[in-house]
């Protein structure tokens, strides 16, 4: 069982990539409000220096297209100004469209709520804004050789599901028929580019949540992760266990159980060292950790770390562990998570993923690969997840198969799985 490394079928090779999601550190992000280039430039200066190569940047949807038939030219070129301001830098740009929600914010434009509330996912017009929108943003950027590609929005899919206290409540086929249509307003304004979309970890954890694991595993053109162990995962296993350290590890490994194709590249896109489960004097022993064991993950396409500055203690009614999260501070100062993303950055960025195959998959039995209407045996706590962090600290490297592909003999054959172990077994 603990001789899971096989040299075959090879994981498909490209340069690691490791960025930053660009919090300003003048006004966060209502930055665009009063927008100032030249503390952007500042902003990115700090980041270059940390040795990383892209950002992720996020527009206000309610300020870029504040009428469902305005979108901003004046917005639009802020944003253009920020993606030449990184190019200039050497660094890459995503940017994510329907902001959407932010650190415990929503941000929806006015023509969606209140007395013009429409569903966010199923109003004819308001989807065909939707699609303008990103459309218009990823065509201004189409022509930057530093643009990435867009993200759909910012675990947009929490709109759409309890705990939100106003969701908009759609299936599970509408979720999937919403991302694919987005997904291809990116691609119309800029084809070929990196255009993905990005769920909060309900659509990894939670029963009947419309969005799933399929979905983020099989649209768009990487699956994105977010990874955050204030779920329940630190406040069981403590800032230094197992399965908080590769929580991260774990999501992708989850994600790949679901995917069809097993070299499909997976974007830890999202991923912070939350006080106080994780006290700020270990936030860099948290940090180090969590990159090197998600790196023992084939397919990787790199690592964009939550967040680049720390949100200024004059802006009011954040949750407390938002206000510390950075690389560096309000001021530009490196903390230690900083330099620890910063060593890793310039040892590893731009080299090939070197991680080794999984050849031993734990089963798990969401009941069903589509719907997955009893994934929360995934969630922190549950019996997969459980047993898998056990198999992690044993020193087993294990992966999940679904069970309903364990018989599959092509699909463990092209994922290079040579073992099976059940939960029962390990627990």
């Amino acid at each position: 069982m603990h001789e899971n490394d096989v040299a075959h079928p090879p994981p498909r090779i490209q340069p690691l990539r490791f960025g930053v999601n660009y919090t300003p550190t003048r006004g966060w992000f209502h930055h665009w409000l009063d927008f100032d280039p030249g503390e952007v430039a500042a902003d990115l200066d700090s980041l270059a220096a940390l040795g990383l190569d892209h950002v992720r940047v996020f527009p206000l949807w309610p300020l870029f297209q504040p009428n469902r038939t305005l979108i901003r030219p004046r917005a639009v070129e802020q944003l253009v100004a920020v993606a030449d301001a990184a190019a200039a830098r050497g660094l890459d740009v995503c940017a994510d469209g329907l902001q959407g929600h932010l650190s415990s914010f929503d941000f929806l434009p006015a023509w969606t709520r209140t007395w013009h509330r429409r569903h966010l996912f199923r109003d004819p017009e308001l989807v065909a804004g939707q699609e303008e929108y990103l459309r218009t943003l990823a065509a201004a950027l189409a022509d930057r050789p530093n643009f990435l590609g867009m993200t759909v929005g910012n675990e947009i899919n929490q709109f759409a599901d309890d705990p939100h206290p106003e969701p908009d409540r759609i299936t599970r086929p509408e979720a999937e028929a919403w991302l694919a249509r987005m997904l291809a307003a990116c691609e119309k304004g800029a084809p070929g580019r990196f255009h993905v979309h990005a769920a909060y970890d309900a659509a990894w954890y939670r029963d009947g949540h419309p969005f799933t694991v399929a979905q983020a595993a099989r649209l768009g053109a990487a699956t994105a992760v977010h990874s955050w162990v204030f779920n329940g995962t630190a406040q069981r296993h403590g800032r230094a266990g197992t399965a908080t350290e590769q929580h991260a590890a774990y999501m992708i490994e989850l994600s790949k159980a679901y995917a069809h194709d097993p070299a499909r590249p997976v974007w830890l896109q999202e991923v912070g060292a939350p006080a106080p489960l994780i006290p700020a004097e270990h936030a860099a022993e948290f940090t180090e950790a969590t990159v090197t064991n998600a790196l023992d993950c084939t397919g990787v396409w790199g690592v964009t770390w939550w967040c680049s500055h720390d949100v200024a203690r004059e802006l009011a009614d954040f949750p407390e562990l938002e206000y510390g999260l950075g690389l560096l501070t309000n001021d530009r100062r490196v903390k230690p998570a900083g330099r620890a993303v910063a060593r890793l950055a310039r040892a590893l960025a731009g080299r090939p993923g070197r991680a080794r195959v999984r050849s031993t998959a734990l089963v798990a039995d969401v009941g069903g690969t589509e719907a997955a209407p009893r994934r929360s045996v995934c969630a922190p706590g549950r019996p997969v997840f459980e047993a898998w962090a056990r198999l992690a600290a044993e020193g087993v490297r294990p992966a999940v198969v679904l069970a309903d592909r364990a018989a599959d003999v092509r699909h463990l054959a092209a994922r290079g799985i040579t073992e099976l172990v059940r939960v029962d077994e390990v627990l």
